[in-house]
């Protein structure tokens, strides 16, 4: 009996997280839908996640490209199937590594800053102040975030998606000896409108789970600053997860036939 106490709280207090996260999020789109809406602060933010972010981004995707192209060509030359190197270089890119890896880079940088900021205003009281001051917090911290979030990743993944192409296409034309002008023909025979269409719907639910995430956990912290530090690793590994699991829900509704 005890045991079945224990799985009881656990599941209670799952459901409980999940319950509040829900609420959040409706209580932010509702904000979301009503105007004013301060343009400034979205493109401030937009700039925050999208620009700065581009560095690791696109580090990320080209190393990604030129070692998955090695790889691939290692494995299919047991087969005799190299060819094939170009078209799975490019699938595997624009439909999973680009948006995955893109997103959990974005997360790891933008969602831990996200719960830091709103965390260390939690604490500090600055969040009542702005209520006090008839600001309302989600209007001000919670809706440019989530809109700069869903805007910007998309454009991250595209730059992400080339990128990445291009560091399989410079590892197979400079070291393998695949011919560039058939290297870039296959990779366009096989890229389809579905395989972006689903890379850009991942990325911009991406951003949203990243705005999300960073601002409530930011937003509920409580405890000084160890509970900020809390507040910004549990932004980090709940994002990391939801990335992940949305990937997986998204990947088998578009491509389950």
């Amino acid at each position: 009996m005890q045991f079945l106490a224990i799985v009881g709280r656990v599941t209670l207090a799952a459901f409980a997280a999940l319950g509040r996260l829900a609420i959040f999020a409706g209580k932010a789109l509702g904000h979301l839908a009503r105007p004013p809406i301060d343009v400034q602060n979205i493109v401030q933010q937009m700039l925050s996640i999208g620009y700065f972010s581009l560095p690791v981004v696109g580090l990320t995707a080209l190393f990604t490209g030129a070692a998955l192209a090695q790889q691939i060509y290692v494995g299919s030359s047991r087969f005799n199937a190299e060819s094939t190197v170009a078209a799975v270089v490019v699938i595997a890119i624009v439909r999973e590594l680009g948006p995955v890896l893109g997103g959990l880079m974005v997360a790891g940088r933008v969602s831990s800053a996200m719960a830091a900021e709103i965390g260390t205003m939690r604490v500090t009281e600055q969040i009542d102040a702005l209520v006090t001051l008839s600001t309302d917090p989600f209007k001000y911290l919670v809706v440019p975030r989530l809109i700069a979030g869903v805007v910007t990743l998309p454009m991250l993944v595209i730059v992400a998606n080339i990128i990445g192409v291009f560091g399989g296409f410079l590892v197979a034309t400079q070291t393998l000896g695949f011919n560039p002008g058939n290297y870039l023909q296959t990779t366009m025979d096989y890229l389809e409108a579905t395989d972006v269409a689903s890379s850009l719907v991942k990325a911009a639910v991406f951003g949203f789970i990243i705005a999300l995430m960073g601002s409530y956990h930011g937003y509920h912290s409580s405890g000084g600053a160890q509970g900020v530090g809390r507040a910004t690793t549990d932004a980090v590994v709940s994002a990391f997860i939801l990335i992940l699991f949305a990937n997986l829900v998204i990947t088998i509704v578009v491509f389950r036939s």
